[in-house]
């Protein structure tokens, strides 16, 4: 089953916690990004989408995920050991390229979002490595693969032709005035 995951971006939105809420209430496998926090800011914001949103996948910072009891966690690749299965049920590993996906797979990564596959503002200037690319990053692991960066509805279809197992969506979910409005769009 094709699988819609949000990469959170706090700024992008008002009552954050509550949309938090609301993605969880719908469905939504919830990844906490925020990348600007310390990570004792990072850990108490954790604390509160916690409340919201019980199974929320925390964002690089292992130790507040170890301190609040979240067994899941998604991590840049340079973070990424076969040690971190140790401490965590479920690894996910951010990828590049269809070698680091591999390499993911190998240092037993539960799944792996690639990209960035479209245009998109949080990668301002960067050129997308486009569909070919996701398609081989699919094809090089055996492990879930989910396309990250400009999805919307208007070209999820393209990820979900490519054999991606989903696709992970930061602004559109931020932004929108009604997630159940925008995730009918998405699926």
């Amino acid at each position: 089953m094709f699988k819609i995951i949000c990469v959170t971006s706090r700024g992008m939105c008002d009552n954050f916690i509550e949309r938090v809420g609301e993605l969880y209430k719908n469905g939504i496998t919830v990844i906490l990004r925020e990348k600007d926090l310390s990570e004792s800011e990072y850990e108490k914001l954790a604390q509160r989408v916690i409340e919201v949103c019980p199974d929320v996948i925390l964002h690089s910072y292992t130790e507040a995920a170890k301190h609040l009891g979240v067994n899941r966690i998604h991590l840049p690749l340079h973070m990424m050991n076969k040690n971190v299965k140790n401490d965590f049920e479920t690894v996910g590993v951010s990828v590049h390229s269809a070698e680091e996906a591999a390499a993911a797979e190998k240092m037993a990564a539960d799944y792996v979002t690639a990209g960035h596959i479209f245009v998109t503002d949080c990668k301002r200037g960067l050129a997308p490595r486009g569909l070919e690319f996701l398609k081989s990053v699919v094809d090089s692991v055996s492990i879930p693969v989910y396309g990250i960066g400009g999805i919307s509805p208007d070209n999820i279809a393209e990820i979900k032709a490519s054999g991606a197992d989903g696709g992970c969506i930061m602004s559109g979910f931020m932004k929108c005035e009604n997630i159940e409005k925008y995730l009918e769009k998405l699926i």
